[in-house]
């Protein structure tokens, strides 16, 4: 393994009160600290992480504490100069279903932001709202950076209304942004608001019209055109559908989730599932590869509210190795 990889983890870091579907109720600082702690201990010695985040004053100090517990995460790019940051309240109506209201925002993430660390291998963007990272930032890096680009399309697929609820939107500039976009990952509904081309009709809108998996080669089809070089839709506890081209031809794939006995909190598990991405992309492995630590990443999130869920390399491969191989 490579001994000096370094990754750039880009995103909020909200204050989350969260209501489980067991009306369990977990408060804790989400967003951008669980991809880049579970990438500290897989990775341990052989990275260093590079979390840029925007928080409110108040919530500087604990996120700091909570991250400088791990020798290998860097906190110089967490800032809080405009006393700006995300506060989440999430109610769960079953393990993946839940209500969202946003009552605090970060300011944007820009060039500005992260001209200094445009050395790394990766950039591993998790927006989960659509203003917090802009379509300028990407192309910077993009222009001045070798690095590998891993967007979640949560946040452009994700609004903010005045009274402060978080509602799904149409990636309606998709386009616009794909050409600045290595892997793209999202899940069923957020694929359905990005891929809409020639298909939606007034009729299609009220009745909820849903996306299938059969519409999904088309949409990957079009990413590749763009420039994206893997597509990942994610299906719960079905695992994740795998598109990518070989000899100029398109693969899909399904890799199966990886069974867990007990979730306790599935916050935070797209986070998680894109640190998965990162870990097996950077480590030489193949798209499908990457997408069984990607499951692997994102189950482990589920199993509890704190980041001990997150296992270090060896429990990590071993647990790849009894699931996949």
């Amino acid at each position: 393994m490579k001994t000096n990889y370094k990754i750039a983890i880009v995103g909020p870091i909200p204050r989350d009160r969260i209501t489980t579907c067991k009306d369990e109720i977990i408060e804790k600082h989400g967003g951008i600290t669980n991809p880049t702690i579970a990438l500290a201990v897989a990775f341990g010695e052989h990275a260093i992480l590079f979390p840029l985040s925007h928080v409110r004053e108040r919530d500087l100090m604990p996120v700091e504490n909570i991250l400088s517990e791990y020798k290998n995460i860097k906190l110089d790019y967490i800032t809080a100069l405009a006393d700006q940051g995300d506060v989440n309240h999430l109610r769960f109506l079953d393990e993946n279903k839940r209500l969202e209201k946003q009552s605090g925002f970060m300011n944007p993430i820009v060039p500005d932001d992260v001209k200094n660390i445009l050395d790394c291998d990766a950039f591993v963007c998790v927006p989960v709202t659509d203003f917090e990272i802009t379509l300028a930032t990407l192309r910077f890096i993009k222009k001045y950076s070798k690095g590998l680009v891993i967007f979640d399309a949560h946040g452009p697929t994700t609004t903010m209304s005045v009274l402060g609820d978080r509602l799904p939107k149409f990636w309606v500039d998709r386009d616009l942004w794909l050409p600045y976009i290595d892997v793209l990952k999202m899940n069923m509904e957020e694929a359905k608001c990005s891929w809409f081309r020639k298909r939606y009709t007034l009729p299609d809108l009220e009745n909820d019209y849903e996306l299938t998996t059969d519409e999904l080669p088309a949409f990957a089809k079009h990413c590749f055109n763009f420039g994206v070089k893997a597509l990942y839709i994610t299906l719960d506890n079905r695992g994740c559908l795998v598109y990518h081209q070989k000899d100029g031809k398109l693969q899909e794939e399904q890799v199966s989730a990886i069974k867990v006995a007990n979730v306790v909190d599935t916050t935070g598990c797209g986070d998680s599932f894109a640190a998965g991405l990162a870990y097996g992309l950077l480590t030489e492995k193949s798209y499908v590869q990457a997408a069984q630590y990607a499951n692997l990443f994102g189950a482990q999130r589920t199993q509890g509210s704190t980041f001990a869920v997150f296992k270090p390399l060896a429990q990590t491969e071993k647990l790849i190795s009894e699931h996949y191989r």
